[in-house]
């Protein structure tokens, strides 16, 4: 294992313990896949809070690691050949942290392909959608006298968690009886959306029964409860 001294990000966030994955990140839906994951694999980690309010994701440390200025990101001391290694992209982390111990993913080809399909059905869809929804409903865009935005990104949602119940139907997680990443990268954004977002009655969540049940177990469990106030303000 090689130092983390030369990695920038250390400077301002430094490692009390450096031989532990080192989080950069915030409790956004985004964020929390990520530490949600870490506690349900019991891996050793350091989380550092990367402030919106003082700009941290702007900083030349925060960047050099993640030069989209967007967490979560990751340092490993002990990535592939024992070397460190930097990511950003929560979608990204996730297959990372689940191929690197072989949990959460399943491990012949097929399942692991479709698996990743539902976590590029949330990056691609989900994220994006929920998030425009957010800002017309929740943020600045409830001021536009226009609602087609706002009306545009709730058609979408809407269909969005209509593909999802349809996918629930009869099973008990995205890929069926096993709990995968697919959760992890979906649920959070699902919890965003009727929390925090307060759009469940704008997206008619109640008609989606099948999202609602899994919602329920996927925030009864204990590492996601966890996982949910990592880093903590």
């Amino acid at each position: 294992m090689t130092s983390l001294d030369s990695f920038a990000v250390t400077k301002k966030w430094p490692a009390v313990h450096p031989d532990r994955i080192q989080l950069y990140s915030l409790p956004t839906p985004n964020g929390v896949k990520v530490s949600i994951l870490l506690e349900e694999l019991g891996l050793p980690y350091e989380p550092h809070r990367v402030s919106f309010d003082t700009k941290d994701q702007f900083t030349p440390e925060f960047l050099s690691i993640s030069p989209n200025n967007k967490i979560p990101a990751i340092l490993d001391p002990n990535g592939p050949d024992g070397k460190p290694l930097a990511l950003f992209e929560s979608g990204a982390i996730l297959i990372y942290l689940a191929s690197k111990t072989g949990r959460f993913i399943p491990a012949d080809t097929a399942g692991r392909y479709e698996t990743l399909q539902w976590i590029m059905f949330q990056m691609g869809g989900i994220g994006p959608m929920f998030g425009q929804l957010g800002f017309f409903h929740t943020f600045a865009g409830k001021e536009y006298e226009d609602k087609r935005p706002r009306d545009r990104y709730v058609a979408e949602s809407k269909r969005l968690l209509g593909v999802l119940d349809q996918r629930l139907q009869g099973r008990d997680w995205v890929m069926g009886d096993e709990y995968t990443i697919a959760d992890i990268a979906i649920l959070p954004w699902v919890r965003n959306l009727v929390g925090f977002y307060g759009a469940g009655d704008l997206v008619e969540f109640s008609q989606f029964k099948n999202v609602a049940r899994v919602l329920e177990a996927f925030v009864a469990r204990p590492a996601v409860a966890k996982g949910l106030t990592i880093p903590a303000a």
